[in-house]
């Protein structure tokens, strides 16, 4: 099997490990596939999860314990930030709007990243930081 791409949005902190653990936490609330009565935490530390986040995924931000620096390049399965650069490549201005996002994720000026990977970026409404974009493929 080769991962399944998958898009979300999450609410926009300045620390982008909290924003990255709001909208994990948000995620689970919304469907907990299973898990009930669990935190992100708790599920990273059991087995069956691991299981199925590897063999099938839930295709959003849970798929990832952790978020990682914007400069390291571990494979997975971790959240990325994107760099100043890597963001400037797709959105000359550096603060790109949802729109310029999706549209760049459609076109494939911004790919998505290899399996058992998530990056993501600040998006900005009216020149203000208001969502955080999230993008990646699923293990499986």
């Amino acid at each position: 099997m080769g991962g399944n791409a998958w898009m979300q949005t999450g609410p926009y902190q300045p620390d982008l490990a909290a924003a990255f653990r709001q909208a994990q936490e948000e995620s689970l609330a919304a469907d907990d596939h299973g898990f009930e009565g669990r935190s992100v935490e708790d599920l990273w530390r059991d087995e069956d999860w691991h299981e199925y986040v590897f063999t099938g995924g839930t295709a959003s931000v849970l798929d990832f314990p952790a978020m990682i620096d914007a400069t390291d390049d571990d494979d997975g399965p971790f959240m990325r930030p994107l760099t100043d650069g890597e963001i400037r490549a797709w959105s000359p201005g550096g603060h790109p709007t949802q729109e310029e996002w999706d549209r760049a994720l459609d076109t494939g000026r911004l790919t998505f990243p290899n399996r058992a990977q998530g990056n993501c970026t600040v998006l900005y409404r009216d020149g203000r930081p208001a969502l955080i974009g999230y993008w990646g493929m699923t293990a499986d």
